[in-house]
């Protein structure tokens, strides 16, 4: 399971959270920090990674599309990357569950 975080969240998260998710990438790693959202869903898609992200751009392109690949949405504003990470952490088995679920599109964490 590998996560490609969107150019909202800090690139910092692919390290911290390298222990639960190994494989992952920041959108900038793959150098689309700029690049339009149907270029990084195709990528996702491509390459196997759920998009990760603040904006609810991705749950939108999800719900008209279907997966893969897979969204999870962080629904925090302004909160520190330290806050994500323990917010991703607190979640890992909910996020295996979403993985895992086949008919699941989008998964919305507080």
């Amino acid at each position: 399971m590998k996560l490609l975080f969107d150019q909202n969240l800090s690139s910092k998260l692919v390290k911290a959270l390298a222990d639960l998710f190994p494989g992952s990438l920041h959108v900038k790693d793959l150098g689309m920090e700029q690049e339009d959202d149907r270029l990084i869903w195709e990528r996702a898609k491509q390459d196997g990674f759920i998009i990760i992200s603040k904006d609810s751009n991705f749950n939108q392109r999800a719900v008209v599309f279907g997966h893969p690949p897979k969204v999870i949405q962080i629904k925090r504003s302004n909160c520190p990357t330290k806050q994500v990470e323990f917010i991703v952490r607190g979640h890992f088995d909910s996020i295996k569950r979403f993985d895992d679920d086949s008919q699941a599109n989008c998964l919305i964490l507080y």
